[in-house]
């Protein structure tokens, strides 16, 4: 699919807030390593600061801007597209489609807003920390669920934490305005997001499929559009 690249022709390179202290604190480390241990262990020190930069990493994104469809909220695969009705603690009605993105390590652990709304209701749930490919990490495991009111119709971002994620991070509150591809938490070390469409939507992906947090639709109020179809986008 063809886009139109609204977006500045370079930015510089971001980290996530969430890893300044985990790259300055192994930076640190390796200059006291170098100082008073031994040039190996300041070496080794030096690889784990890298890593975490890598790991924190927070690429901009070019957002298709379309008002009737999600980009998904995360990179990674996706392991599940599926009808259900959405957790009950979101208190929303219907049967609808739920997109599953697994992220590995090695993926982007950014979280991105699929579609422009208002935050209507944020909650946390503790519980168990299960491999998050499983199905029934979706209500067993520890989470943070987000409903949201979109122009055209409600949708819900749910965080889940897995075996190595121990920590979700959202930075929305109820009655934030947000705006597609709007960075809003991360989860670290491996996790996964499920995305609860409006009523009526149509799926864009499919199992197996990778997918980029703020680039890549993955549902749609129609049909998926014919490839080379132009869409606008903006930076993110």
């Amino acid at each position: 699919m063809a886009t139109v690249d609204k977006s500045p022709p370079w930015q510089p390179p971001r980290l996530h807030p969430e890893g300044h202290p985990f790259v300055l604190g192994a930076a640190a480390l390796a200059v006291l390593a170098f100082w008073l241990v031994s040039d190996t262990l300041g070496w080794l020190l030096v690889l784990l600061a890298l890593a975490m930069a890598f790991f924190f990493r927070h690429p901009w994104r070019r957002t298709p801007v379309l008002a009737d469809a999600l980009v998904s909220a995360a990179d990674g695969t996706v392991t599940h597209v599926t009808q259900e009705e959405p957790p009950a603690e979101l208190e929303m009605e219907g049967v609808r489609w739920r997109i599953s993105v697994f992220l590995s390590v090695l993926d982007v652990h950014v979280n991105r807003v699929p579609a422009d709304g208002v935050v209507e209701r944020k909650l946390h749930v503790a519980g168990r920390f299960l491999n998050a490919m499983r199905e029934e990490a979706a209500i067993a495991n520890e989470r943070t669920l987000i409903r949201v009111a979109g122009s055209q119709g409600d949708y819900a971002i749910v965080q889940i934490a897995g075996l190595i994620a121990r920590r979700i991070v959202c930075l929305l509150a109820e009655g934030d305005r947000v705006t597609a591809g709007e960075p809003f938490g991360i989860i670290r070390f491996g996790s996964r997001v499920d995305i609860y469409c409006p009523v009526g939507y149509h799926p864009w992906v499919a199992e197996g499929q990778r997918v980029i947090g703020g680039e890549t639709i993955v549902a749609a109020a129609r049909p998926l559009t014919p490839a080379g179809a132009a869409l606008e986008t903006r930076a993110s």
